[in-house]
């Protein structure tokens, strides 16, 4: 090992020192010329530019340092012609000896090429729906890389699961399809699939941390987002939910650059919740066991004076938020020559949560490669190497923060925690528990892929390639006999582990070829194969002597806890191919098919077949078009039809499995073996049908481009548990029934304007998506799910409850108490709707369909400026229409005295405010879940703010630096909304019930600033 790393070390050492020598064209005999060429932006030399004489064959290519020199015989003035690849090509008048030019990234250059399955086209060739993340958006954020997607690409809807540090989030690609199997994209990280699942041993409470969370956001060159089936299909049984393609940064054939970036902030709530304070609270109390016992006069808690002396008591959420800080340190080095070249980084990032004793870290490491073998090989490695740590929040932590009675307090007189709410609800201290509790996660992965290109012919390249994805996670968990949750077993530790092991190889060979001059040919065929291996470990112990040495010291219980074990392996063998043809940059076909053979299905449905096929028209390259160049310089339509599978339900479906249980047989406990699981040899994929129609239009040369797609997604053979006769020993067996439909319109809008000295650039984006159930199967009109319906007609995420007609008046309870579903109405009550119209209210026969948290339409709209070396980007984005199913409100709205509730306790029913709102206090409420508690979600979020200044070169190079550039960032500032709870951007991630908020994590907001430097 120690060879290896020495070995390692002289290569990168001789990377680093490798230079490329300049390049000068033969002088004339004349005058001369020397100049400079540096980014508009950065103002960093660019090596390599190309700078012509106009109208002469005279050329010049920028040396490392920028620079170029002429000797020639025209005269001054003359006008120089500068073009490199990503900028604009800009003309330059020359009037003496020294000149010194600014380019600018030209953004539509940069994003004309689409990175797609297997390989990589132009944005004007492509026969699909694509889209390419902006590089403003992926500067913008340096959490994890789903951040960088929100807002950024039309029918790409993202949701945060959580707000805590490390927390995934929920990505939904032209609406959810799935019910029981996976809805989340299929990730390619430089040519290696993954499926974002958390890899843990189920000892933690709390929400797991994101795998992806490993992958460093500014390691990220490119993110493409595959959205139609004609993209998809090449990834077959794992391209149903949309692939999101990334690419990290490579080397290039320049000067060697080491650039170090720096980012520290403070991040907090955005929102708390109003909540009654000790007084409010007391109020209620009373008039909650006064509505119980009013016998007991109307002071059986405290007295009004008792009250008076009280003051706001403890208010939980301040308690528990706190400022927290961010930082995030970023080294780089990249260069290289034409041979080889290298891109080398290192990451520290450090998040404490909002949340105390919550927080996040990484480190990560990422190497990239690529080498000329020969003029016929080449050879290239990325690798990433990353650990994470996270001090996880335990589950229920948020809901005891908002229940716990503001009259309660954190310690008793003696110093210790008061250990739960004093009243008849309980809810641990949430403050000891933060203090005392550990709850820790700590992730190892190594990402790498190695590959190998020979061209075998001309046009013909052989690629090989391997991959590994190795993920180890620990997750440690003590409960101390102080706190109320290990009061009871006089402490217990836990101890986890698992880690995910997956190999891949892929084999293709990739033709390519231009015969009778118009017909342009690529074809795409191959072999892969990917295997994967899951293994989980638990150990734990109670009732410890004292709390000093927690999970490090299972041994340390008295009593040990029943240990836990288990293996999981999926595999995958593919075959694949795809042609791409056009002819004349006109009319352009694209079909493509792969067979998947799965693990995870049944013996008799092994394998799957998923063909695609799309066509497009670039009409504007037709000699009819020319007149209308001068304002639509490009017009194409394009259509795509194709099918795509999902995999994504665990592993051994189809099987018929056993499980161990304990009994007792006399005096002896013993093991023994129950069947869990019916074979079902027929398990087969859930198939996706998609077909898209599109259309690309630029105008005044690309400076406004307009993307518009349609389409539709149905999925049929979902994969459902489905009732089974009790006489086969089974409750339910997973099958294939049902189907839902997607269908929607996107429409993307960007312009790009300005000139040297001023520049903006603006983007637009706009998705429609319907959701809707086309059938349940074996003749089922619907399931109901908790407060959740699944019915044909309806979409996905349909709540499912009773609706609110008021309040109970006094002189009403003769008529109007059936219509409470109280057995004994009293005024005060809350009144709801009789569904089904048979003169009285129950909760079970009149609950009805209130909403779904599908939304209508989102968006995002990001503006970028630039004005010398100032820059500014803005990026909002929204939904509007879905609904929320705010469960913290519903607990908040009991009003039982047990408990906090929400300041609208304070204009709660009595005799003398007859509130037609808001019901009555009662000390033993009946909960009736209603479209009270289903709230508008929609928002518009001002969700990143960026302002950079770029320092002059000359004062970078006093400073002895290429450049220097200072931030200040600002995220999720301002938002507007109706919706009452933490954050409207929330959801728990699964498709049954999406868009629940109970007891999650808050959001926060973050101000911040940076600076970056390149030597």
């Amino acid at each position: 090992m120690n060879k290896q790393l020495h070995a390692l070390l002289w290569i990168f050492v001789f990377l680093i020192s490798t230079g490329i020598k300049a390049q000068n064209t033969q002088p004339l005999i004349n005058s001369t010329l020397n100049g400079t060429v540096i980014d508009q932006v950065t103002n960093q030399p660019i090596p390599g530019v190309t700078v012509q004489i106009k109208g002469t064959t005279h050329a010049a290519v920028t040396d490392l340092d920028g620079k170029f020199y002429f000797q020639t015989g025209q005269k001054f003035p003359y006008t120089l012609v500068v073009s490199y690849l990503g900028y604009i090509t800009t003309e330059h008048i020359a009037t003496k000896d020294f000149v010194q030019i600014s380019l600018k990234e030209d953004v539509k250059e940069l994003n004309e090429i689409v990175i797609i399955g297997y390989g990589s086209t132009s944005k004007k060739d492509y026969t699909g729906a694509a889209e390419t993340v902006a590089q403003m958006s992926l500067k913008a954020t340096q959490k994890t890389l789903e951040s960088s997607l929100q807002g950024s690409v039309a029918g790409v809807n993202v949701t945060q699961t959580s707000g805590a540090p490390g927390a995934g989030m929920s990505i939904r690609i032209r609406g959810g399809s799935s019910i029981q199997g996976g809805n989340e994209p299929l990730y390619v990280i430089d040519g290696f699939p993954i499926y974002n699942s958390e890899v843990t041993s189920g000892v933690l409470s709390g929400t797991p941390t994101n795998p992806l969370s490993t992958i460093n956001p500014a390691d990220i060159e490119s993110i493409t987002v595959l959205k139609d089936a004609s993209s998809t299909a090449i990834y077959g049984s794992r391209g149903a939910n949309g692939v999101v393609i990334i690419t990290t940064k490579k080397g290039s054939n320049t000067v060697t650059t080491v650039n170090y970036d720096f980012t520290i902030g403070q991040q907090e709530v955005r929102k708390k919740i109003d909540l009654l304070d000790a007084q409010g609270f007391s109020r209620l109390r009373n008039a909650a066991l006064y509505d119980s016992n009013p016998s007991g006069g109307p002071n059986q808690y405290l007295s009004e004076a008792q009250i008076a002396q009280l003051g706001k008591g403890t208010d939980w959420q301040d308690a528990a938020f706190q400022k927290g800080l961010t930082q995030n340190h970023q080294l780089s080095i990249s260069g290289g020559n034409n041979q080889t070249k290298f891109a080398v980084s290192g990451n520290y990032y450090n998040q404490e949560g909002i949340i105390k004793n919550t927080g996040f870290e990484r480190f990560s490491t990422r190497i990239n490669l690529t080498s000329k073998i020969s003029s016929k090989a080449r050879f290239g490695l990325n690798l990433t190497l990353a650990e994470t740590k996270s001090k996880v929040a335990p589950s229920g932590l948020i809901t005891a923060l908002i229940s716990m009675p503001p009259t309660a307090t954190i310690y008793e007189p003696d110093g210790t925690y008061t250990l739960r709410n004093p009243f008849e609800n309980i809810f641990a201290n949430p403050i000891a528990t933060l203090n005392e509790r550990k709850n820790q996660s700590i992730t190892d992965r190594i990402l790498g892929t190695v590959y190998g290109e020979y061209d075998l012919l001309k046009n013909l390249v052989l690629k090989v390639s391997f991959g590994t994805d190795v993920i180890f996670n620990k997750e440690k968990s003590y409960l101390p006999a102080s706190i109320y949750e290990g009061s009871i077993t006089n402490g217990e530790g836990k101890i986890g582990n698992a880690d995910s092991k997956s190999w891949l190889n892929e084999n293709t060979l990739t033709y390519t070829t231009v015969f009778g001059e118009k017909h342009h040919l690529n074809a795409l065929a191959g072999y892969t194969q990917q295997r994967s291996t899951r293994e989980f470990s638990t150990a734990g112990s109670q009732q410890y002597v004292n709390d000093i040495t927690g999970y490090y010291s299972l041994q340390s219980g008295n009593i040990a806890l029943m240990p836990s074990s288990g293996e999981s392996t999926w595999a995958l063998n593919s075959y694949l191919s795809r042609v791409n043809y056009n002819y004349d940059s006109k009319y352009f076909l694209t079909g493509s098919i792969r067979a998947d053979g799965s693990s995870r299905f049944g013996k008799d449905n092994k394998w799957g077949y998923f063909p695609s096929v799309a066509a497009a028209w670039q009409i504007s390259n037709e000699s009819f078009f020319e007149p209308l160049k001068k304002i639509v310089n490009n017009l194409k339509i394009r259509s795509s039809w194709g099918a795509t599978g999902n995999q994504e339900i665990g592993e051994y479906q189809s099987l018929s499995t056993l499980t161990s249980v304990k009994y007792l047989f006399g005096d002896q406990i013993y093991t023994g073996f129950t069947p869990t699981r019916i074979a079902n040899d027929n398990l087969g994929w859930e198939l996706t049908n998609q077909f898209d129609a599109g259309v690309d239009v630029g105008f005044f040369e690309d400076k406004l481009n307009l993307t518009v797609d349609v389409y539709r997604k149905t999925t049929k053979n979902l994969l459902l548990d489905v009732q089974l006769p009790y006489t086969t020993g089974f409750t339910s067996s997973l099958q294939n029934f049902g189907s839902v439909q997607n269908q929607g319109i996107e429409l993307g809008l960007n312009a790009s304007l300005g000139n040297t000295a001023f520049s903006w650039t603006s983007n637009f984006n706009i998705a429609f998506n319907r959701n809707k159930i086309i059938a349940l199967g074996n003749g089922a009109e619907f399931y109901t799910f908790g407060n959740y319906i699944l019915k044909v007609g309806q979409s996905l995420g349909t709540f499912y409850g009773a609706v609110t007609d008021g309040i109970l008046q006094t002189d009403e309870v003769a008529t109007k108490g059936v219509f409470t579903g109280n057995a004994t109405p009293k005024a005060g009550d809350r009144l709801y709707k009789d569904i089904n119209g048979d003169g009285a209210f129950t909760t079970a026969a009149d609950r009805t369909s209130i909403g779904d948290a599908q939304p209508d339409f989102v968006f995002g709209f990001s503006n970028n400026f630039t004005y010398r070396g100032f820059e500014l980007a803005v990026l909002v984005n929204g939904s509007v229409g879905n609904k929320i199913l705010n469960g913290n409100l519903q607990a908040l709205e009991l009003y039982n005295g047990q408990q906090n509730a929400s300041t609208s306790a304070l204009d709660a029913w009595t005799p003398t405010n007859p509130s037609n709102t808001t019901p009555r206090a009662k000390l033993d409420p009946a909960p009736v879940f209603s479209n009270r508690f289903v709230e508008d979600g929609s928002f518009v979020r001002l969700k990143n703010i960026t302002l950079s200044y770029n320092l002059p070169k000359k004062l970078s190079e006093k400073l002895s630096l290429t450049s220097v550039k200072f931030r200040v960032i600002g995220e999720n500032l301002l938002t507007w909304t109706k919706y009452t709870g933490f954050d409207p951007e929330v959801t728990n991630g699964t498709t049954i019930s999406p868009g629940t908020d109970t007891g999650i994590y808050p959001a926060s907001k973050t101000i911040s600033g940076g600076l970056s430097v390149t030597f």
